[in-house]
């Protein structure tokens, strides 16, 4: 059997407390040898920063993990031509309420909005296995 590296580009998470959701995401990506970096960037504090991710890859696509208002899966869909699967942060301070920051993209973007890690995973795996 021939095994193809692949790499999905980032896991980006808007605050370091979302790590706990982004580790699922990786665990699931290891499953299927999909090669991928963790990245913290608040896109209210240091939109450059985001910018520079972007721009420093060559990635497959992007996995963005951010609650409340999720600016940060906006703003890498409307700065990248690469697929982006947004995962939002489910908060018992708005009782879920701020999903639907993520639902209510403006107009022009294609997010793709998966609620649970495991399961934004998968779906970067498949778009992989769509050209092997």
């Amino acid at each position: 059997m021939n095994v193809v590296h692949m790499n999905i580009g980032s896991i980006i998470m808007g605050y370091e407390n979302d790590f706990p959701l982004c580790k699922k995401a990786g665990e699931t990506l290891d499953i299927f040898m999909v090669s991928y970096d963790y990245r913290v960037v608040s896109v209210h504090k240091t939109p450059e920063k985001v910018l520079d991710i972007l721009q420093q890859s060559t990635p497959h696509m992007y996995i963005t993990v951010a609650g409340r208002s999720n600016a940060l899966s906006g703003m890498v869909d409307f700065n990248t031509t690469k697929p982006v699967i947004a995962c939002p942060v489910y908060s018992d301070a708005f009782s879920g309420a701020d999903i639907f920051s993520t639902l209510c993209m403006p107009s022009g973007s294609s997010i793709i909005t998966v609620l649970e890690p495991e399961a934004a995973a998968l779906a970067a795996v498949k778009i992989l296995a769509l050209n092997d």
